[in-house]
């Protein structure tokens, strides 16, 4: 069978098993799409190669080639992909027309995704060619602001891109939705000193991190979010915080590679989640586990100890 979904879920997120219903759903009504559900903690090597850090994730692959993949509980988005998949394979001259206005919504929306966009091969840690690697060394040697996308996680993107922007080759940088160029036209605007003031410049990474430690008097850092966390101990430490009453903020480590591992190293603290009371850490589960049991959590958590 030509389009295999994969699913990668764990049992004690509510979540996965949600997202199980839709998957029977759309299997009934796409007999020709092969479903699968692989527990992620139970083949750690398969969530490594494929790099899975949080549940639900879905992986699309097609002729035994991965073509896609959808992060977290987005049962439309989940049907449109598989949809959007099942048309191509059996597309007409009539609706081939429409399947390209809808590949350029799409890039039209990942090209505004942020202020500046870099469509490269891998990542900005892990760059997987000589061109991507040096563009992402200037950019950041700059101190510039950029979001990425991996060109390579989506051949729908990596080839209508080229055609979309009339840009043959990659790394592709974008500020503002208009396309800048890539790595020659980028060095030489490096070279003339115009590079600074056509791209944004980032917010130095501890100033950002202050700031999100102290965006409410009660800060967690954990995978997911309060409605829906996306790992057992992230799950645990809000069961707990709710218990207490008290009100809270959470930011999703997951959304944001930077936040994710500056701040191990900010609070020198190498593990997620991690709770702050009035901009200091207090630490994570095990530690808050600790002090519900002395009867210190609520007091710290209002701030009176």
């Amino acid at each position: 069978r030509s389009l295999v979904v994969v699913h990668f879920w764990a049992p004690w997120a509510p979540q996965c098993a949600q997202m199980n219903e839709v998957m029977v759903a759309l299997a009934k009504e796409h007999t020709q799409v092969t479903f699968v559900k692989l527990e992620a903690e139970a083949v750690p090597e398969v969530s490594e190669k494929y790099g899975i850090s949080s549940v639900p994730t879905f992986l699309f692959f097609k002729n035994s080639q991965k073509v896609d993949r959808l992060d977290g509980a987005h049962a439309p988005e989940l049907t449109k992909k598989v949809q959007r998949y099942v048309s191509s394979s059996s597309v007409s001259a009539g609706s081939n027309d429409s399947a390209k206005e809808d590949l350029n919504v799409r890039l039209k929306k990942l090209i505004n995704a942020a202020p500046c966009m870099l469509f490269m091969k891998g990542s900005p840690k892990e760059p997987r060619c000589g061109f991507s690697k040096q563009m992402v060394e200037i950019l950041n040697k700059h101190g510039i602001s950029f979001s990425s996308f991996d060109i390579f996680s989506d051949e729908e993107v990596r080839q209508g891109l080229k055609t979309y922007s009339n840009w043959p080759t990659y790394p592709q940088l974008y500020v503002a939705g208009e396309l800048i160029g890539g790595l020659d036209i980028i060095k030489e605007l490096e070279a003339s000193g115009e590079l600074d003031t056509v791209c944004p410049k980032a917010q130095k990474l501890e100033d950002r991190l202050k700031i999100l430690i102290n965006k409410a008097p009660v800060m967690l850092f954990m995978k997911g979010s309060k409605q829906m966390a996306k790992c057992g101990f992230s799950k645990q430490i809000i069961e707990i915080i709710n218990s207490t009453g008290v009100d809270y903020e959470t930011f999703d480590i997951l959304e944001d590679e930077e936040v994710r591992q500056g701040l191990k190293t900010y609070s020198n603290w190498p593990t997620y989640p991690q709770l702050y009371v009035k901009g200091e850490l207090v630490g994570g589960l095990d530690i808050v586990k600790e002090l519900r049991e002395s009867g210190e959590l609520l007091p710290i958590l209002k701030g009176e100890n």
